[in-house]
């Protein structure tokens, strides 16, 4: 799932791509999304786009044109757009040729240039969702990466919060306070500070500051010091390295996000904790898998298992689960199997139906046919078993001739 520094890295790649390209004509949508459609047309405009946390806003801005014939047509924007992404689990950004466009581009920029291509939002999952006309979230703090004393401030300030009542694995996903943290940047964080993942949030965060104290650039106090020594020692500080940590991420570039060539094993040698082997994992209390090492703590979950650790390894087949791709997914043993439920279903109707007619043509008879019917059974209960085909022709025979 896209976090923090992969929103950081979609916007910049954008920027890159875009840079000194016009786009034209309206903003186009797909026809299976239903995010909502972005009401904006022009004969050109640029693309530049800006990231916070976990979303990133594209600026849509109008070129100024000397001639009033262009300025005056109907329909076409003359004002700038912000259509804000969240990425959900799956997102991204895609500039292609036409003739390439990703399967699953569902919000797609066209170029003014032949050949024709194109800025895309491409989303296999479905789960992101974009906003025309929109703004940041105000319910999100502010950016772990790039408002990083902000960040340090929303946190200290709220400690009393009940948010910090929880384990500080699942605090460090609350994005009110945590803008741009996700699964495995928490477990990478907690990891190299040591810090069982189910213990109280506050415990972890009341003895710091809303000032980074271990900050090069900024002099510690004399009285200070050695209450910063004993709480760098005790447990370092977590939220630095809520702000450092993405920040490598970052710094891996290209080969930690890269929407062309989907190369993740840079960002796999850099992993330490999340889904490496040797390592546990435990659900949280949200369902969400939380890898750590060592002693989860006090507040672990005691009734969810823990799922099976599972060779880590980056995924990049088709995740569009559509009705046609679930009836492909069991292949031919699938089919066999619903086949066979059928007949085997069927095969009982009958039986069932059979029965009940026999008992309702029992009911209808008179007792006449019922002596008759008794005294066939005697018959034939009496009879001798056939011995063979010539005993059997014999009595046929003697019968015809009686």
């Amino acid at each position: 799932m896209p976090e923090g520094p992969e929103l950081h890295l979609g916007s910049l790649y954008v920027n890159k791509m875009c840079a000194g390209v016009v786009f034209t004509g309206p903003v186009r949508k797909s026809e299976v999304s239903k995010s909502p459609d972005v009401p904006f047309t022009c004969e050109a405009y640029r693309i530049t786009a800006i990231s916070r946390g976990k979303e990133v806003k594209l600026t849509l801005t109008p070129m100024k044109s000397d001639e009033p014939k262009q300025r005056s047509k109907a329909g076409q924007a003359d004002q700038a757009m912000d259509v804000v992404f969240r990425f959900g689990m799956s997102g991204c950004f895609r500039f292609t040729t036409e003739d390439e466009l990703p399967k699953h581009a569902h919000l797609r920029f066209y170029s003014k240039e032949t050949p024709c291509r194109v800025l895309s939002f491409v989303d296999t999952r479905r789960f992101g969702s974009w906003q025309p006309n929109g703004t940041w979230q105000p319910d999100r703090g502010p950016c772990i990466m790039f408002e990083y004393e902000s960040f340090r401030k929303n946190v200290v300030t709220h400690l009393s919060d009940r948010t910090f009542d929880r384990p500080i694995c699942e605090a460090l996903l609350n994005q009110k306070y945590f803008n741009g943290i996700g699964n495995y940047l928490r477990a990478e964080i907690l990891y190299r500070l040591n810090i069982p993942p189910f213990v109280v949030a506050r415990s972890v965060l009341e003895g710091l500051e809303s000032e980074d104290l271990f900050d090069n650039e900024k002099p510690v106090k004399a009285e200070d010091s050695d209450r910063v020594k004993k709480v760098k020692k005790e447990m370092g500080d977590l939220l630095r390295l809520c702000h450092t940590v993405p920040l490598e991420v970052v710094n891996l570039g290209g080969k930690g996000y890269d929407p062309q060539k989907n190369d993740y094993s840079a960002f796999k040698a850099w992993l330490q904790c999340y889904y490496v082997d040797g390592m546990k994992s435990l659900r949280d209390h949200n369902g969400r898998t939380m890898w750590f090492k060592g002693d989860p703590g006090p507040m672990a979950t005691k009734d969810l298992k823990s799922p099976k650790v599972k060779k880590r390894a980056m995924k990049t087949e088709d995740h569009d689960y559509t009705d046609k791709k679930k009836g492909a997914r069991g292949g031919r043993a699938h089919e066999r199997r619903r086949w066979s439920n059928r007949e085997s279903k069927t095969a009982k109707k009958e039986e069932v139906s059979s029965l009940k007619e026999t008992e309702e043509s029992e009911k209808v008879k008179t007792p006449q046919q019922k002596k008759r019917t008794a005294a066939r059974g005697r018959k034939t209960s009496c009879a001798e078993p056939a011995a063979g085909p010539e005993k059997r022709s014999g009595r046929v025979t003697r019968q015809s001739s009686k």
